[in-house]
Formats: C-alpha cells, structure tokens, sequence
C-alpha cells in the first residue's frame, strides 16, 4: 500500500509512521498543512489498526445541560447567557432526577452533564445532583464537568482542585469529559474566552484528576481563529501528558460552529468542510500515538461524515446522546438523538465491528 504513496509530499511521514517513530512538531505542522488527505488518512488508519482493528466503539449514554447560566460567556459560545436573559434556565434536582430515570430505563451505561458557571448554584446543588443521579441509576457511570466548571467549585468553595474532586468522587462522580480545552494558546484564548482558565490550569486539572485515578477526556475546538502550529502545539501538550499519566481515554476535535456566536461573521470564521474535518481527525490520530482513542463526535460532524471519518482513524462515534443543548445553540442541525440500532448500522455498514461499551471502555457487547 505504501508503495501507493510514493510521490507524495508526506512520504517520508508515511515511512516514520509505519516504522512506529513519533513525529515531531514540524512534522504535525506538515501533515495539518498538506492537502495530500488520502496520504492522511493511510497512516492514520495504519494506527488505528493497530491499536484497535476494526473495532468501532459506541455507547448508550445520556446528555444532561443543567444550567444555561455563565459568567464567562466565551465568544465562541452560543450557550451561555446572563441569568436575567430571557431564555436562561437551570434544572431543578427534581428534572435531574427524572432524566436519570429516563437514561436507566434506555439501559445507558453513562450519564454526561456539562453547563455553565452560574453564580446562583451552591456547591451542594452539584453535590446533591451526583447522589440522587446514582441513586437512581447506580449502574450507570457519571461523566460529569469540564476541568472550567471544576476550577469555579474551587473558587467558590475556596478548596483545592484536589479536595474538590475527592468531593464530587465520594458524591458519585466517575470521570471528567475534555470540555473546556478549546485551544491552548494564550493568544487565542484572551481573543475567544478570556474569562476562562488558562490552557496550563486546564492541564494542570487533569493531572490532578488522573493522580486520583480518575480518567478523563481530551479535545480540541478548531477553525475559528488558531493557526495550524497552535492546532499542533495544542496536541503535543495533550501527549506529554498523556505520557506521564496515561489518564486520557480519548481525543475528541471538536469543529467550531459559529452561528449566534460573538464570531458569527467574522472574517475568516465560518464553519468547516469535511475535508477539514477528515483531516482535523486524521492528524489528531497520527500525532497522538498514546491515546488508544479518537472519537467522531456524529453529532457535530453529522452521521454521514462520522461514518466516513471511519476511514481517517476514527475508532468511536459516540452515542445515542438523547438530548444535547450546547452545539445546538450554535446552529447544530443534525438530530439530538440517534438509537443503537442505528448507529450499529453506520459502523456496519463501514465494514467495522460495532462494540458497545461504556465510559472506561468495557466492552458491554460486540455485534458481528
């Protein structure tokens, strides 16, 4: 196959990659700016192989967006609202509580809550939140707030993010998902969140997370205004992490979606193609040769895409979702749910072996 790619640009990628040598940040930089995608997609596909065969994972999962309410409101956001806007709202307990019910009636292997920094909210409310979710669905493992909404229980508690993790576990907290990433590069994040944590406190978090044996996720948001070195820098910090603590379970790039942004209309800003996206996938692969994962989020990318991305080494689509806020504000339009049936189908339909598992990567069931 190899032989294939003889004239292209990335040969001498391709010849490290299948030889197992981990490229450099000129050589990231390289492969973001090719156009070669083919080229891309062979040596990202050779890892997946690799580390997965043609096994594509799923999973039965439930979104939960609690609050609406932020005192960052990020540029990038369309979610975020000030608490006397007219569309703000928070969930009761009790509304929690029902779509736990839901997720263990659906039989979901996971409960993921994310929302903003609303200053109403006590420490107990997410306290209480975990314990009546677990309550109820006790089997179900609670993937729950980005390393920013730990940083704000921090601050308003006045504990270290050590003290509060160890908290939110003992409440019933399972793992921690990679929201609030963004990008890491200061110049980018003084321009579109400049309220938000820096990139090194968000690393610093997850560190801390994997020290307590908590595993986490990693993403990326991309094509707004970062350049293709601080896409790659983003994804070498990400790796020497992953390297110290293999705490990570998977790499999710996540594409910008501009509209009822603060960016929306912004010159250069728009939303992305899918040949940007099969490569955003594709590089991420390549680079980030100590995650076991990367994931096509089918609800950003929308199911056709993620299916493709199943040759750009893709090895997880995610799940069934049910219902999610945050990308639908911004002018998402695929569907907010997606049943097993149907996602057993995308990946079969690949020519994959569909497995379900849950958040840590058990494997719940495989359909040959």
């Amino acid at each position: 196959m190899r032989s294939l790619f003889r004239h292209s640009e990335l040969y001498d990628l391709i010849e490290k990659v299948e030889a197992g040598e981990r490229l450099a940040f000129a050589d990231g930089v390289r492969l973001m700016e090719s156009r070669d995608i083919l080229a891309l997609g062979y040596m990202a596909n050779q890892i997946r192989e690799q580390k997965n065969g043609d096994k594509v994972f799923f999973i039965v999962n439930r979104h939960i967006n609690h609050t609406n309410v932020c005192v960052n409101l990020c540029k990038f956001c369309a979610y975020g609202v000030k608490k006397d806007d007219p569309g703000a709202f928070t969930l009761a307990l009790s509304d929690i509580e029902k779509a736990a019910q839901e997720a263990a009636l659906d039989g979901a292997a996971e409960v993921h809550i994310v929302g903003g920094l609303n200053p109403d909210l006590p420490f107990e409310y997410y306290l209480d939140m975990l314990r009546r979710v677990k309550a109820i669905h006790p089997k179900a493992c609670v993937q729950a707030f980005t390393a920013v909404e730990i940083d704000y229980f921090s601050q308003i508690t006045g504990k270290s993010i050590r003290d509060v993790l160890l908290q939110l576990m003992q409440a019933g907290l399972d793992a921690l998902p990679g929201g609030g990433a963004e990008v890491f590069s200061p110049r980018v994040r003084e321009k579109i969140c400049e309220k938000k944590i820096s990139g090194e406190r968000w690393l610093a978090i997850q560190e801390t997370a994997h020290a307590l044996g908590m595993r986490t996720n990693a993403t990326m948001l991309y094509a707004h205004i970062e350049t293709m070195q601080e896409r790659i820098d983003h994804l070498l910090k990400l790796r020497d992490l992953q390297d110290r603590t293999g705490g990570f379970l998977t790499f999710i790039p996540l594409p910008f979606y501009p509209k009822h942004t603060a960016l929306e209309g912004d010159m250069g800003v728009g939303s992305t193609t899918g040949f940007e996206d099969l490569k955003m996938l594709a590089v991420s692969r390549i680079m980030l040769d100590n995650f076991d994962h990367i994931k096509a989020f089918w609800m950003m990318l929308g199911p056709k895409l993620a299916q493709v991305s199943l040759n750009f080494g893709v090895d997880d689509l995610d799940g069934t979702v049910v219902q999610e806020r945050i990308i639908h504000a911004a002018g998402a339009d695929t569907e907010q749910r997606m049943t097993k049936r149907a996602l057993i189908n995308l990946i079969e339909k690949a020519g994959r072996i569909a497995v379900e598992r849950d958040t840590l990567y058990h494997v719940r069931r495989t359909y040959k």
